[in-house]
């Protein structure tokens, strides 16, 4: 089981990076909506920032969880338009 939950982890720390490199935000962010894809995009980063920690300090089940919140905040905001996003491939359910 451990080994599936690294290799999970590891899946995912790479699923939130990749995808944070396609999402590009599609509203001017100087309106509302460029103002929430700024905050989605920032609180995709910072769970990946806080699964790298928990990786860090060896805790695999916080740090699959960081990675795995982080990637639903850009896939929900690219759901609702916020990001343009690649419509193929894995990164992304839209």
């Amino acid at each position: 089981m451990a080994a599936d939950l690294h290799e999970k982890m590891d899946r995912y720390e790479g699923l939130l990076a990749d995808a944070l490199d396609e999402a590009d935000a599609v509203p001017p962010a100087e309106t509302p909506l460029g103002e929430a894809a700024a905050e989605y995009e920032e609180m995709a980063q910072s769970y990946l920032e806080d699964g790298r920690h928990f990786r860090e300090q060896d805790d695999p089940v916080n740090a699959l969880a960081a990675f795995s919140y982080g990637h639903a905040w850009l896939d929900a905001g690219a759901r609702i338009g916020l990001f343009d996003v690649p419509e193929t491939g894995h990164l992304f359910t839209v």
